[in-house]
């Protein structure tokens, strides 16, 4: 009997840090002490004149209408304002397509490029959804193993020994999900004009650019190597920088004729994003930065802070991040040993140990495509940080 279920669709992965969080969620709401360490979002309220903005135009009747596939007109031009304006790079609105958020634009850009059979480098420790992402546009993802030792950094010898007859797409994001690792200004010039070598195009998904902390420092990979020319596409949104997870505005910016087809494609999907959080998303890109400084800073605080006391754990050890809101710790050397009265021979049987015994929610290695690592979020109170460091560094210590 034939599968109810496409054999696309049969084959497709679901989200590991969604079904983290939402096993997180749904023990919490049953009264369980849990303390969540897998989502990817700021625990900030979205900034007060941003949400104002948005009030304001529920009122406006153009707003309850459909509008332009690629987006609002004052829209794309905050994104070319915008983009100028924190990396340099000089783009036109015609370059533009707002997407339902972030991860929106990374599938629409591999829908976009990708053909059957052509094969996609991916740095890891990976996003979750890049493979999937590719799979779904009947591509071939081609994890890309960095080393641990070079702080997960990708160089161009990672991805020369990868490149093949059928590699198209380079999928390249710094500051990184989940390692954190920030790739030097010089290597990303390095990486940029090995790919125009050979002829690879570059998918730059920018989403973390605000979140870099101490001498870490952020570059845009089309500035930096122009001679790339046009074959790159660069993805973002306001999510992570803003505190906006939940109004899911993302764009992709490309050239013309890629655009052109992005929004054909979205035509006869989605059609229009929601006019009310596009507004909400001009305020945020004109508006001053400030309160991206204010969430910064208490990043970098709980970074340093979730650092020192992972370090502290035996077994355990963790590089400083330099950018986004995670850390990746090693965990390899609590494997096969008594914790709470279990043994666990892998990173995602030890999540599990973690979450019924202690009662905090990690997303283990495996969904990153490198066992053996756990990927903690610091983008929640300082104090449940410090809880649930405290339950983990006690439940190592008793055995």
């Amino acid at each position: 009997m034939s599968s109810r279920v496409s054999d696309l669709l049969g084959g497709l992965a679901p989200s590991a840090t969604l079904a983290v969080d939402a096993k997180a969620k749904a023990l919490k709401a049953a009264g369980e002490p849990v303390i969540g360490y897998g989502a990817g979002e700021p625990d900030f309220p979205t900034p007060a004149h941003i949400v104002e903005a948005a009030a304001k135009a529920c009122y406006d009747p153009s707003n309850h209408k459909y509008t332009p596939t690629a987006g609002l007109q004052d829209l794309r031009e905050a994104i070319v304002a915008k983009t100028m304006r924190d990396t340099g790079l000089v783009i036109g609105a015609n370059q533009i397509l707002v997407t339902n958020g972030g991860k929106h634009a990374v599938a629409t850009s591999f829908m976009t490029m990708l053909n059957p059979g052509d094969e996609v480098l991916i740095p890891a420790p990976y996003w979750t959804t890049y493979p999937e992402a590719v799979y779904l546009a009947r591509a071939k993802a081609v994890p890309v193993l960095t080393s641990e030792a070079n702080g997960f950094r990708v160089t161009v010898d990672d991805l020369e020994r990868a490149r093949t007859a059928k590699t198209k797409l380079l999928v390249f994001v710094s500051p990184s999900n989940p390692t954190g690792a920030v790739v030097r200004p010089d290597d990303v010039a390095a990486i940029g004009r090995w790919a125009a070598e050979h002829d690879v195009w570059v998918l730059c998904d920018e989403i973390y650019e605000h979140l870099v902390y101490g001498d870490a420092r952020n570059v845009s990979l089309p500035v930096v190597a122009p001679e790339l020319g046009d074959r790159w596409v660069v993805v973002n949104g306001v999510a992570k920088t803003y505190a906006m997870t939940g109004w899911r505005i993302g764009w992709m910016i490309g050239a013309p004729d890629i655009m052109n087809a992005a929004v054909n494609y979205q035509s006869q999907t989605t059609s229009n994003i929601s006019n009310v959080s596009q507004r909400a998303a001009v305020a945020a890109l004109t508006g001053d930065l400030s309160a991206v400084g204010e969430m910064r800073t208490a990043f970098d605080r709980r970074r340093r802070t979730m650092t020192s006391m992972l370090n502290a754990i035996d077994g355990v050890s963790c590089a400083e991040p330099e950018g986004a809101f995670y850390c990746y710790p090693n965990v390899t050397g609590l494997l096969g040993r008594p914790l709470g009265g279990r043994i666990a021979s892998s990173s995602a049987e030890l999540a599990e140990t973690l979450l019924e015994t202690i009662k905090i929610a990690v997303v283990p290695g495996e969904a990153f495509g490198t066992p053996g690592f756990f990927r903690f979020s610091y983008a929640l109170g300082d104090d449940d940080l410090v809880e649930g460091l405290e339950r983990f560094a006690s439940l190592v210590a008793a055995g």
